[in-house]
């Protein structure tokens, strides 16, 4: 009895330190989640900037330019 009462302790002590890890990893992953996102956007409105330049300096080229 007093064995099976250790050997259960034992694997919950290992459940809340794989619980433990697991829910650190979560936490991490949602942060670069969320610093990915914040970089795409960043990424696209890049994007959309240079787009808008670019665009600008087209017009204002001569047509017999392009």
């Amino acid at each position: 009895m007093e064995s099976d009462l250790k050997a259960l302790e034992d694997k919950i002590t290992r459940l809340v330190g794989l619980f433990q890890q697991a829910r650190a990893e979560n936490i991490q992953l949602r942060q670069e989640v969320a610093q990915a996102q914040d970089d795409a956007r960043q990424l696209k409105e890049n994007v959309t900037l240079a787009g808008s330049r670019l665009q600008a300096l087209l017009e204002r080229l001569p047509e017999d330019s392009i």
